[in-house]
């Protein structure tokens, strides 16, 4: 969960360094009715069909009544392995990592989206000269010509990665959670134009989770930090809902974050190992919250890496089969399914970094944060090892590239 983080706050400077952002991530910290259909990024991509053959090989000419191959399908056909593989990943930008050594990086792992990981209050031009420099990597040999998501934790309150002139101070969501859904919606649209006007397409928001009355003060991820819209699965969930259809109105994608909920837990998974739900079971209540987001169309909705003593105990969240089945069953998910923070939280740390990586995928992900680059890496190479040695893995790291493409197609996002 990418959950509050206080580092301090650094000034992007001109162009090459402009990715530099400064410290805190926030990813952990993710009814009724939300009025539409399922999400329709998970939805029409076929990615079964892509390709399963190694780097570089093309899709064979069409037969002359066959159907014309997809945006999505075209697209997969002339990635590479390796470019396929990157495109799983969200990787947090900081300064060591900026201008030309996002560039170098970018040139050996190609990963597919980017992540403003710290608190900046540089405004919105130096953001815009950040997400510009991003998207000039976006070239035939580092993605295959496909576009970035670039993304933030901008909830409100203590959780605002990005502020400054053109960025206005959000309120905490249990401020926003005053407001009628209707309200909310119209500023959710407006905070989605500032970020859509600087370049930044993907916010990881909102936060779903249900914090029980009177729990706030003993629920660090979540209640210490206001982020919680309220206390109910049914005004979390529509207050949720036109968090997202606001955003989603201004061309910004949105993450419902942190299924199958931390709002019952103690610790921060950011900062603390063993972190377990021994309550949240699969026919809980509160899990309708999770299902407001995915009526109201959420692209991407986020895993926690909590242990779920109730659901599968053998596994953490980001880990579990039985996990990633329910946010199907439960919430009627089946969009992108991306990761809390699997680089540096230190509740994953005592596991191998590649085995984060690939264990989140076999069990049923997408797309694999991390908040820095070393660990991300790491990740990225385990994982082109395992695709390029086993063909089961590879058709896995295909359907999930084929989910993110079909998002990014949304988004605009794709050349075809």
């Amino acid at each position: 969960m990418i959950t509050h983080r206080s580092r301090p706050a650094l000034s992007l400077t001109a162009a090459a360094s402009a990715t530099a952002l400064a410290g805190a991530a926030l990813l952990t910290g993710c009814g009724g009715s939300g009025g539409s259909s399922a999400p329709a990024a998970g939805a029409g991509s076929s990615p079964a069909a892509a390709p399963a053959s190694a780097a570089g090989s093309t899709s064979s000419a069409a037969a002359p009544n066959a159907t014309p191959a997809s945006c999505v399908d075209r697209t997969m056909s002339k990635l590479t392995e390796a470019q396929r593989v990157g495109q799983l990943f969200l990787v947090g930008m900081s300064g060591d990592s900026a201008g030309s050594a996002t560039a170098t990086a970018e040139r050996q792992y190609h990963f597919g989206s980017m992540l403003f990981a710290a608190n900046t209050s540089a405004g919105a031009q130096q953001v815009a000269t950040t997400t510009k420099f991003v998207q000039s990597l976006a070239t035939p040999a580092d993605t295959g010509g496909v576009r970035f998501f670039v993304a933030a934790n901008q909830e409100g309150g203590q959780v605002q990665n990005l502020k400054g002139a053109g960025f206005p101070d959000m309120p905490a969501a249990t401020a926003q959670g005053q407001l009628s859904p209707s309200q909310l919606q119209g500023e959710a649209a407006e905070w989605g134009k500032d970020l859509k006007a600087a370049g930044v397409n993907l916010d990881l928001a909102p936060v779903m989770d249900v914090v029980p009355p009177g729990t706030a003060s003993s629920n660090a991820p979540i209640g210490q930090l206001d982020r919680e819209f309220g206390s109910t699965a049914a005004g979390n969930g529509a207050h949720g809902a036109a968090f997202i259809k606001g955003m989603t109105s201004a061309g910004v994608a949105t993450s419902g974050k942190h299924f199958p909920g931390l709002g019952k837990v103690a610790g921060n998974t950011d900062f603390t190992a063993n972190v377990v739900d021994t309550s949240t079971a699969p026919n809980d209540p509160d899990l309708a919250t999770y299902r407001y987001a995915a009526q109201a169309g959420v692209p991407f909705m986020m895993i926690a890496t909590a242990t779920y003593k109730e659901i599968d105990p053998s596994h953490m969240a980001a880990f579990s089969p039985a996990v990633m089945k329910l946010l199907k069953t439960a919430a009627g998910f089946n969009g992108v399914v991306i990761s809390d923070d699997l680089g540096d939280a230190a509740n994953v740390a005592s596991i191998p970094a590649g085995q984060r990586a690939i264990a989140f995928l076999q069990a049923g992900g997408d797309m694999v944060t991390s908040q820095s680059f070393a660990p991300a890496e790491q990740m990225e190479a385990a994982v082109l090892s395992r695709a390029q040695s086993d063909p089961s893995f590879r058709s896995t790291v295909n359907t999930a590239a084929g989910k993110i493409l079909t998002a990014k197609q949304k988004y605009g996002l794709l050349s075809c």
